[in-house]
């Protein structure tokens, strides 16, 4: 079973996103970021390979795709807020995305 993050853990976890680019959504324990590629078969690439780590992960986003960008929330609805998931599939995103 996943955990909600204690204060510890979003200091460990979430901080470190937030330093990179991702921002906390107002009015919910969840974190969003935006990215921009080069166009939509980029966009569209990186949605793709992260499909997978998310199916590996049995976690999956929430988000949203226009032309060349990608919005993506990530929170764990099982524990109405941010877990240890959330934190790991941001970082595999990043780095799918060259980050």
């Amino acid at each position: 079973m996943t955990d909600k993050l204690t204060d510890a853990d979003r200091t460990e976890l979430i901080e470190p996103l937030l330093a990179n680019g991702w921002a906390m959504v107002k009015d919910q324990d969840a974190i969003t970021r935006e990215y921009t590629f080069a166009n939509f078969v980029e966009a569209f690439g990186f949605m793709s390979r992260a499909a997978i780590w998310a199916e590996k992960l049995n976690h999956h986003p929430e988000w949203f795709n226009v032309y060349k960008t990608v919005r993506v929330t990530l929170t764990t609805h099982d524990v109405d807020g941010l877990s240890e998931l959330d934190a790991k599939l941001a970082q595999k995103m990043d780095k799918l995305a060259g980050l």
